[in-house]
């Protein structure tokens, strides 16, 4: 984990607090600012660290895709969730993305149990877990077989992912910045 430099963390907190107030707003994040995001933060890579700061960036892009591609296709999350991670992939470069995603995943459980117990779902939510896992393990689609399993049923518990997304992003800056300064220290 290292922190990024200055210009890439404004970036990447503009761009976050950004999506996470449209997503709030709107429930979508447009893709003008995932756009955005994406070639501010491939060009600033590559500014300030020439080629292998392209590459960092590029590389931090695509595993973002890598790993939500899958989870759009499944229709466990939306395309504007895929397309801002991939444009904090672009900022952060690969090692750090990773970071981001945990982080994200731990805001996301929090946020989506949470939800789920304000709204009384609790336990259709475990049910349709164990569901999702069991379509899985046969090799079937999960929402083919249960509409419940799919993020666009009407009746879904919706997260606006892009909350925790910024949540994740600004812990691992917090993170990042703490370590750097015990290094320095």
């Amino acid at each position: 984990m290292s922190l990024p430099p200055t210009q890439i963390q404004v970036v990447l907190v503009v761009l976050v607090l950004a999506a996470a107030g449209f997503d709030l707003r709107s429930r979508r994040i447009p893709n003008w600012l995932c756009l955005l995001g994406i070639l501010l933060g491939t060009g600033l890579n590559l500014y300030l660290s020439r080629w292998p700061g392209l590459w960092l960036s590029l590389e931090g892009l695509g595993l973002a895709l890598l790993i939500y591609l899958p989870l759009f296709v499944l229709r466990a999350m939306g395309a504007g969730d895929g397309k801002l991670m991939a444009a904090v992939g672009a900022c952060v470069g690969p090692a750090n993305w990773f970071g981001v995603f945990v982080l994200t995943a731990v805001f996301g459980s929090i946020l989506g149990l949470a939800v789920a117990a304000a709204k009384g779902r609790f336990v259709r939510i475990f049910r349709n877990l164990y569901l999702l896992l069991m379509s899985l393990r046969l090799g079937r689609v999960p929402y083919a077989s249960n509409p419940e399993l799919d993020v666009n049923y009407h009746d879904a518990v919706r997260l606006p992912h892009a909350v925790s997304i910024a949540l994740g992003s600004l812990t691992f800056l917090f993170v990042a910045s703490k370590s750097e300064l015990l290094r320095l220290w």
